[in-house]
């Protein structure tokens, strides 16, 4: 058989591994692959950059971003050089680059670059060719993680409407356009949006790919995370637990899939009260995070900030300050003072103050963090009502139970509005708004929303 008819063989049977999830084999096919074209076509001929970027896609869905980056950047000098700065093969490899420059947590050069990308594929392929539509949703994602979250659900939608008329519903880029979407959807007032899209997907996940393959598991990690946000604790960690060991079999212990699964699984623990196996988990999913992705990386902060919680949570809480510290130098330093994730984590950090008794210092950074999430969230944003509601709690702690009983009449309105009367979060502030009419002599007052509390969690009998 002529060598060059045998190589692209060998290239379609790594593609069918490709296609079954079966990362490992697509990786050792494909570098036996492109050492025999090197030896037989030569470093530039198109076929050999295609392994090539083929390869680099393979390291990226091991995990291993760093070997996919500068695999990626080799082929896009080859390219430009080859083909020019316009080829849609070049436009391509540019964007897979970004899509490694995101996954190492540079977000920043990411969204430059796919932006470069976007612009280009728009004058050159049209706004609804397929490599432009899976820029545009990739560009999505990157404001999402700069905390750009209303452009990136803006634009999440477009990709999804042109998708379902370009390719129709059924589609792998489809169905995850609809799962980039509905993972979107993060305010409470917007998981019954995100429940119909996940209604949706998994199954159409399993028809065409298989219960096995990682992106049907990926899905029911994130179906398992929808429970979570609706309050259905028990069935997330159910799910979660057997998606995570489905993940171990088919993609190893250190794939960031698994890592994933791993650090929401902790959070189901969390969210039952089981602090200690919440704990654990976190503490495992954080050593991995250090040694594979560094002390740096996004996820890896992520990682330290939930450990943090968890220490929070078990009451260790100068270990819960130094390490929160840590996060949000770090985020700050990386991320930006206005970032989403820096504000949760100097709000996290003042809720180490206040259980530690500093409760000046934590009205101060907290009320930087509610000024800072009502100019960049909006009033109405659950981050911004959470942290409002926790700067009552050091102006009561305080003593200054006027202030705290109007911060809290602010956020009961806003809760009844956007969460109803009887959900737990506007009980619970009911309850904290009771609690500051007493601390102000007004018992009248006082009965009003704390019967209504008992109404909803009536005392058991004795």
């Amino acid at each position: 058989m002529d060598a060059e008819v045998a190589l692209t063989f060998r290239s379609q049977y790594a593609l069918i591994f490709w296609q079954e999830g079966k990362y490992k084999h697509t990786e050792e096919l494909l570098e036996e692959v492109l050492q025999k074209q090197k030896q037989v076509l030569g470093e530039d001929h198109p076929e050999t950059l295609q392994t090539l970027g083929n390869l680099a896609t393979s390291y990226s869905d091991l995990g291993e971003h760093q070997r996919a980056q500068e695999l990626k950047s080799v082929v896009l000098e080859k390219q430009t050089q080859l083909l020019g700065d316009n080829h849609p093969h070049t436009l391509l490899t540019m964007g897979n680059l970004a899509n490694s420059y995101w996954a190492l947590g540079e977000h920043q050069k990411a969204k430059e670059l796919k932006s470069v990308v976007l612009e280009k594929q728009k004058q050159f392929l049209g706004e609804d060719h397929p490599d432009t539509l899976l820029t545009m949703g990739n560009l999505a994602n990157t404001y999402w993680a700069l905390g750009e979250h209303q452009r990136a659900q803006e634009l999440m939608s477009v990709v999804l409407e042109k998708r379902i008329q370009v390719l129709g519903e059924n589609h792998p880029h489809t169905l995850y356009a609809m799962e980039n979407l509905a993972n979107s959807y993060s305010d409470p007032a917007e998981h019954q949006r995100a429940q119909q899209l996940w209604s949706v997907v998994p199954e159409k996940r399993k028809q065409f790919l298989g219960e096995d393959h990682p992106d049907t598991l990926l899905t029911m990690g994130n179906v398992a995370n929808s429970y979570s946000n609706l309050g259905e604790h028990q069935w997330a960690q159910e799910l979660m637990s057997v998606v995570l060991q489905k993940q171990k079999q088919f993609l190893s212990e250190d794939h960031p899939d698994t890592l994933l699964t791993m650090g929401n699984l902790a959070n189901s623990y969390s969210n039952l009260g089981e602090h200690q196996r919440a704990q654990q988990l976190r503490s495992v999913v954080l050593e991995k995070r250090k040694q594979i992705l560094g002390e740096n990386h996004p996820h890896t902060l992520h990682a330290m900030g939930n450990l943090a919680i968890s220490y929070l949570a078990l009451g260790e809480h100068e270990e819960a300050k130094d390490l929160m510290g840590v996060v949000l130098e770090k985020r700050k330093q990386l991320l930006g003072e206005d970032h989403p994730d820096t504000l949760e984590t100097m709000g996290n950090l003042a809720s180490a103050y206040s259980n530690l008794g500093e409760h000046q210092r934590a009205q101060e950074l907290k009320s930087v963090v509610v000024e800072k999430q009502k100019q960049f969230l909006g009033e109405d944003h659950p981050h911004t009502r959470l942290t409002i509601g926790n700067l009552a709690n050091s102006y009561s702690a305080l003593g200054e139970h006027q202030r705290a009983q109007e911060l809290r009449s602010v956020v009961l309105e806003k809760r009844k509005q956007l969460l109803g009367e009887d959900h737990p979060d506007t009980l619970l502030t009911m309850g904290n708004l009771a609690s500051s009419y007493s601390n102000l002599g007004e018992h009248q007052r006082a009965e009003e929303p704390r019967a209504s509390v008992e109404l909803n969690f009536p005392k058991k009998a004795v």
